[in-house]
């Protein structure tokens, strides 16, 4: 047991699921995962393991931001051993040919955060996904014809930016879309030798005003999710 997390040693499996809400953890386990039992409701913060394929998985909420997740980051890693996390959430499109319902794998992430500042004065860390964990995730994808983009993302530590149109300067670096924790998902794994992946789904578009009502983020979240269980299977 961790300050945050309540499961007994061996209740959690090496790789585990990490989306934001943890009633998205509730649906992944209830809907993808084969006996289910949740290990942690401290806080509300739900985590579940089941199995999938026959391969013992777990869903751990991380509720929202950097901090947040690195909470539990930290806990999964070094209380019970978690090898393999993926972050499976939702994003904002800065690109216009990043739609709505499209996948974006996390190559590396940019941050607004100053979570690194305090690690590396006067310098720039680039959090960046695992390799082999990246290239499965594309290689199934691209067998399975499921069409996805690949780059590098925005960690915001804001959800309300004050200029609606603030989102250019980065679109203009190339970036594709923006979330909320895959920038510290990224730099504790690196830090713990542990492999992280942020896989997402466009939610909706900054440069359209576009957005996915719940039923349509419920049914394009299915192929994110397909990606990351056949990405540690």
């Amino acid at each position: 047991m961790s300050t945050h997390i309540e499961a007994k040693p061996g209740e959690i499996a090496e790789s585990v699921l990490l989306p934001g809400d943890p009633m998205r953890a509730k649906w992944i386990a209830e809907t993808f995962l084969e006996n289910a039992k949740c290990y942690n409701n401290v806080r509300g913060m739900l985590g579940y393991t089941g199995t999938f394929q026959g391969k013992r998985i777990s869903v751990q909420g991380t509720g929202m931001g950097i901090p947040s997740a690195l909470i539990y980051c930290h806990e999964l890693i070094n209380d019970y051993g978690v090898k393999n996390l993926i972050r499976v959430g939702s994003a904002g499109s800065y690109q216009k040919d990043i739609q709505l319902r499209d996948i974006v794998i996390a190559m590396a992430a940019s941050s607004t955060s100053g979570i690194n500042n305090s690690r590396f004065i006067n310098s720039d860390y680039s959090p960046t996904a695992d390799f082999d964990l990246f290239l499965k995730a594309a290689r199934y994808a691209k067998e399975n014809d499921i069409p996805i983009k690949a780059g590098n993302i925005l960690s915001s530590d804001q959800f309300y930016e004050d200029g609606p149109e603030d989102y250019k300067k980065w679109a203009d670096y190339g970036v594709l879309c923006v979330e909320m924790e895959a920038a510290g998902l990224y730099t504790i794994a690196a830090k713990f030798n542990v492999r992280a992946l942020a896989i997402l789904t466009i939610s909706d578009s900054l440069v359209t005003g576009e957005s996915t009502s719940s039923e349509d983020r419920e049914s394009s979240f299915s192929k994110m999710i397909e990606i990351a269980l056949n990405t540690v299977v």
